[in-house]
């Protein structure tokens, strides 16, 4: 996991996104039921990028913590955050050591959209077992990984993540024996700008059975999974979202 990986790519990566503390109403009531019914006062949002989930949190009434391994999306976390009056801690971290970086034990960790920046199992694992480590004793680690069983098996080639009047963003995906290259392509076709900025980013095949596994290996005593935010159970034939709650 390269720590410069996004510097060319952080200043537009927020571009197919709503206003910074704007969420999406599942996204939202998924995170008040959970934190309510597992009693979450702390979160560490251990790959928290630009900041966006950081500001959710802090709206649920928790004491929240960002890190990332990536200086450029921290610096840009760090501005998003002052824009919006929040004075959230953010650290540059590597989740697979967080235990070095973090002396508390939070009630959450919440991992989206990262795990598959991992390069094999014995990387996820240590990542799973950092995790681990910095939680207290019942709290719960949160994942949402964007390959699914479904995606896996069909192997969509293109995914049309947004189109506006004047900017879309495209996936043009490239799949290999454990991975998944992901080609970024943002199109700006305002009246103004007339531009095509690419960016790429590979990531690893970890699965419902994959993660299960190495989730239960790395000490946590139970796992569900959802097919999206809505807490539909997840479906490996159906579900385009993979969501995991593990217990310590």
């Amino acid at each position: 996991m390269n720590a410069d990986s996004y510097k060319d790519f952080t200043g537009r990566y927020d571009l197919p996104f709503g206003p910074f503390d704007e969420h999406e109403p599942q996204v939202v009531e998924f995170f008040c039921q959970l934190f309510a019914e597992t009693d979450i006062h702390s979160v560490l949002d251990c790959a928290c990028g630009t900041g966006r989930h950081l500001d959710l949190f802090y709206s649920l009434g928790c004491e929240v913590t960002g890190s990332d391994i990536s200086e450029a999306m921290l610096a840009q976390a760090e501005k998003n955050l002052a824009e919006h009056g929040l004075e959230i801690p953010v650290r540059q971290a590597d989740f697979r050591d967080l235990p070095r970086h973090f002396e508390l034990h939070f009630g959450a960790v919440v991992c989206l959209s990262a795990i598959g920046f991992m390069q094999d199992e014995t990387e996820c694992l240590k990542a799973f077992k950092s995790m681990f480590e910095v939680l207290r004793d019942g709290g719960i680690l949160v994942l949402a990984t964007i390959l699914t069983d479904r995606q896996w098996k069909e192997k969509p080639r293109f995914h049309l993540v947004t189109n506006t009047r004047d900017f879309s963003r495209l996936f043009v995906i490239d799949y290999e024996e454990h991975a998944a290259r992901y080609n970024i392509l943002d199109i700006f076709h305002s009246e103004e700008r007339c531009e095509l900025k690419e960016w790429s980013s590979e990531l690893r095949v970890f699965l419902l059975d994959d993660q299960e596994r190495m989730l239960k290996a790395s000490g946590f005593q139970r796992v569900d999974f959802y097919g999206s935010f809505d807490l539909t159970p997840y479906n490996k034939e159906i579900s385009d979202s993979l969501i995991a709650v593990a217990y310590k």
